[in-house]
């Protein structure tokens, strides 16, 4: 999937893990980069590490403040707009993960603001930005659909994230919009939510990457998508709206 046209990519939560993965693998092409997260200093590393393949520009802050996003629509103001948001980065709550009726209500707020209302505000920021064709990528869960025990708030923050992402898609039919479940992977997220246990077991976040490429390099309809599957098919292939 080379980038011949100067393509640019918004890609939040970028300095480790899933989202560090994908923008490595779009440097390599070529793609400009808008990139964030919030610890400065891993953020600045993995600046330097994908400058050497193409433009970056890597904005630290918390996606939940509005001054941080605002941010970040400057930045891909001044590479010309957008052809891909990529809404990665995530808040997984308390750790170990509690029961619901033992979660901190203020700790759920903090995990809506971070992976419900962030996601959408930075839509909301960018959108006059939004190159024809271009494409939404919002990061789920299988979590978002199952219900396990301990996962009610980051589950059910998902859950909601997926319902926006269908929503937009319906309203926007000229964007192609995707939620999509990276699978279980070998990351910092997933050993806070297992913390103590070995998870070696779980696939690199490198592994996902395949089935996020070819939801960009496609022409797959808007819809709900499993990064790891065999063949990429979407869940929920079409939208309506029944009375």
């Amino acid at each position: 999937m080379t980038n011949d046209d100067g393509k640019v990519a918004l890609i939040t939560g970028a300095s480790r893990g899933l989202g560090l993965a994908l923008a490595r693998a779009l440097s390599t092409d070529g793609w400009k980069l808008v990139i964030d997260a919030r610890g400065a200093d891993s953020l600045e590393a993995a600046r330097q590490e994908l400058a050497e393949n193409t433009t970056v520009l890597a904005i630290p802050g918390d996606v939940a403040d509005p001054r941080h996003r605002g941010a970040l629509a400057g930045a891909a103001r001044s590479l010309g707009g957008l052809d891909v948001v990529v809404n990665n980065a995530s808040l997984l709550g308390p750790s170990p993960l509690p029961h619901l009726l033992d979660y901190p209500i203020g700790s759920l707020e903090a995990v809506y603001r971070v992976n419900v209302v962030a996601p959408l505000a930075i839509l909301q920021a960018v959108q006059g930005l939004l190159k024809p064709d271009a494409r939404v990528i919002n990061v789920t869960s299988d979590a978002g659909v199952e219900a396990y025990e301990g996962w009610g708030g980051y589950g059910s923050s998902k859950s909601a994230l997926e319902q926006i992402s269908a929503v937009l898609a319906a309203e926007r039919p000229s964007l192609k919009v995707y939620w999509v479940d990276p699978g279980d992977m070998r990351t910092a997220m997933q050993q806070a939510a297992f913390p103590g246990e070995d998870i070696s077991d779980r696939a690199p976040p490198e592994e996902s990457i395949p089935g996020f490429l070819r939801l960009l390099a496609g022409d797959l309809p808007s819809g709900r998508y499993a990064a790891r599957e065999p063949a990429i098919e979407p869940s929920i292939p079409e939208f309506g709206i029944s009375r």
